[in-house]
C-alpha cells in the first residue's frame, strides 16, 4: 500500500516565482487528499501529473488565502474536466458560504460538493473508512485555524501461503487467523499464530499543523507520527515578529517535534523574505537533527524511509 506526499507549495502570504503558497498531496494507496489550496494549486497538480479523478477529498486548515486561494479555479476546472461524483471539502463553515456565493454569480459545479465543517476548539474524526481516519488538530492561530492527523489503521498480519496447504487450514479460518487467532488442526494440534503468520507493515502517520504559533497542548496528539509537517515560517531572529502573528520559528517547530518524539520533521511555509530556506533548516537540525525542508515538487515516500 503506498502512502506519500508530495509538497506542491510551500511558501507563505507571498508567493514567488519558484515556491508557491501552501499545498500538500497525500497519496494513500492512489487515492488523494489536497490539505489546504493556496493559489495556483492546480497548475502543481498538473505539473506533477496527479490523477485529478483521484482527488475526492480536500481539507483546508484556515481562511487566509494563501491556504485556500486556489479551491476557487480548481473546482473550476472539475467542471471543465466533466466530474460527476462528488468532492468532500473538510473547512471552517465560512467557507461553504463563499463558495455559494460564488456559485450564484457563475456556473454552478457539475459534481456535488458535500461540506464538512471544522471545529477548532477541539479534536475529531472527520474522516474514516476502512483503512485510515483524519483527525483535526486544533492550532492557534489570528483566526480559527486546524491541523490535519492522517492515520492508517493497523493491517492484518500477512498470512505465509505455503502453511495454508500443510495445515489444511480451511479458507474460512484465514480472516480470523490474520487477525491474530492460532489455529487448531484437525487432529487437534495448537498452532500458534507466530507460526502461520508474519507482522504486517507498521501503520503510517502524517501530522498536518499549520499555521500556528509554538503549541505544547497538540504534543500528546501527535505524539510519536513517523512525519510532523509544522511552519516554520521566520528565523529565530524574528521571533518577537512570530509572536505578533502567531506564526512559529524553525526553532519552534524543531523543539516542538523533539518534545512529541516524531520520527521526522518537515518544516515549510517560508516567509518571502528567505530567498532559500537554508538557514531554517540549519537552525531547526541543531535541534530536531531529522529534519527535511519542504520545497516545490518534494516527493516523500513514507514506504522508503522518509528517502526524498
Amino acid at each position: 500500500m503506498s502512502f506519500s506526499l508530495r509538497i506542491l507549495g510551500s511558501n507563505s502570504s507571498l508567493p514567488t516565482s519558484k515556491r508557491f503558497s501552501t499545498a500538500h498531496l497525500l497519496n494513500v494507496n492512489e487515492r488523494f487528499f489536497l490539505i489546504d489550496c493556496g493559489e495556483g494549486t492546480q497548475i502543481q497538480l498538473r505539473r506533477y501529473k496527479a490523477k485529478f479523478s483521484r482527488l475526492n477529498h480536500v481539507f483546508i486548515s484556515h481562511l487566509h488565502g494563501d491556504h485556500y486561494f486556489g479551491i476557487f479555479g480548481l473546482l473550476s476546472t472539475f467542471t471543465l474536466l466533466g466530474r460527476k461524483h462528488d468532492l468532500h471539502i473538510y473547512a471552517p463553515p465560512d467557507l461553504e458560504q463563499m463558495l455559494k456565493a460564488m456559485f450564484s454569480y457563475t456556473d454552478a459545479p457539475s459534481y456535488g460538493l458535500v461540506f464538512h465543517h471544522t471545529n477548532h476548539r477541539h479534536k475529531e474524526i472527520i474522516y474514516e473508512d476502512k483503512r485510515m481516519t483524519v483527525e483535526t488538530i486544533p492550532l492557534k492561530h489570528r483566526i480559527p485555524t486546524t491541523g490535519f492527523l492522517f492515520r492508517e489503521k493497523p493491517k492484518m498480519r500477512n498470512m505465509i501461503k505455503d502453511i495454508i496447504p500443510f495445515y489444511k487450514i480451511p479458507i474460512k479460518e484465514i480472516v480470523a487467523i490474520k487477525q491474530g487467532k492460532d489455529f487448531v488442526t484437525e487432529n487437534g494440534v495448537l498452532i500458534p499464530n507466530s507460526r502461520l503468520t508474519t507482522a504486517p507493515p507498521k501503520p503510517k502517520s502524517y501530522a498536518f499543523c499549520s499555521d500556528t504559533a509554538y503549541n505544547e497542548k497538540i504534543i500528546e496528539q501527535i505524539k510519536g507520527v513517523d512525519l510532523l509537517y509544522h511552519e516554520a515560517t521566520f528565523a529565530k531572529d524574528m521571533i518577537k515578529r512570530a509572536k505578533e502573528t502567531k506564526h512559529s520559528t524553525a526553532e519552534q517547530a524543531a523543539e516542538l517535534a523533539r518534545k512529541a518524539e516524531v520520527k521526522n520533521l518537515l518544516i515549510g511555509h517560508y516567509s518571502a523574505r528567505y530567498r532559500n530556506p537554508q538557514t531554517l533548516l540549519d537552525e531547526a537540525k541543531k535541534i530536531f537533527p531529522r529534519t527535511i525542508a519542504a520545497e516545490d515538487g518534494l516527493l516523500i515516500d513514507f514506504e522508503n524511509g522518509m528517502d526524498k
